[in-house]
Parts: structure tokens; sequence; C-alpha cells
């Protein structure tokens, strides 16, 4: 065997967690085989760079086997190899987002309930009643 389908490879290689994960994120092409758009048949052999978005990040890879079966995480490593720069950016990308955390994590209360979007509505003042006295 010398040469797989691109999502049977990215599952394999344990990117993603199923299959259809790895074919959603090809179909959205948020991945790439040499520079080129693919689709989930796509075959790739040892030496091939695969570029692909995880979690936002990019990453960079270098095929160096291929594999039909999902097996230990130890495995899986050894059929790539992430490129220095993709290496560097991933770090960077990592420390920037534990230097900045999430604007919206610091909201306390969240969303309004239908109580507070309504005392947050009404303007009445001091008065008991909707109604003009």
């Amino acid at each position: 065997m010398d040469k797989v389908r691109i999502d049977k490879w990215l599952w394999a290689a344990r990117f993603f967690k199923t299959r259809s994960l790895a074919s959603d994120e090809v179909h959205a092409g948020r991945v790439q085989v040499n520079g080129a758009e693919v689709k989930a048949s796509r075959e790739v052999r040892a030496g091939d760079i695969v570029q692909l978005v995880q979690a936002k990040i990019p990453r960079t890879v270098r095929v160096l086997g291929v594999s039909e079966q999902r097996g230990p995480a130890s495995v899986a490593q050894q059929l790539y190899e992430e490129t220095e720069e993709s290496k560097k950016h991933r770090e960077q990308e990592t420390e920037r987002r534990r230097l900045s955390p999430e604007p919206a994590l610091s909201i306390e209360g969240g969303r309004p309930t239908k109580r507070d979007r309504r005392n947050l509505q009404k303007d009445w003042g001091d008065r008991w009643s909707a109604s003009v006295d």
C-alpha cells in the first residue's frame, strides 16, 4: 500500500477523531495537498505536503507513511512530520491565545433571562402600574 485516501489518512494520523469529520474538513476547503484544494477521495503518498487547519491553527505536515487503519498515537505520529515553520507558528499562536484570553469569557452573567429583559425594557420609574394617572 503506497497511497491512501486523504480523509482516511487524516483519520489514521489522528488529526481528526472520526473519518466523517476529516471528510467534512476536506469538503470545507481546509485541507490542501501540495498546495491544491482536494476532494476526500484524493490519494496521498509518502512525500506529499499536507496543509490543514486544526482548531483554527494552520498546520503543514510532510507525509512519511500511509495507513488505512487507526492505531495508537505513537504509531500515528510516525506517519507525518510537521515542518519547522508550522511548529514555530503553532507555538506562537498557542502563546498568543494563552496571553490574551477570549473577551467573551469575562462575561459573568451570560444572557439575560426573560424577566431581566422585561426589567430592562421597562422605564416606569416609581409607578406600580402602566396606567396613566
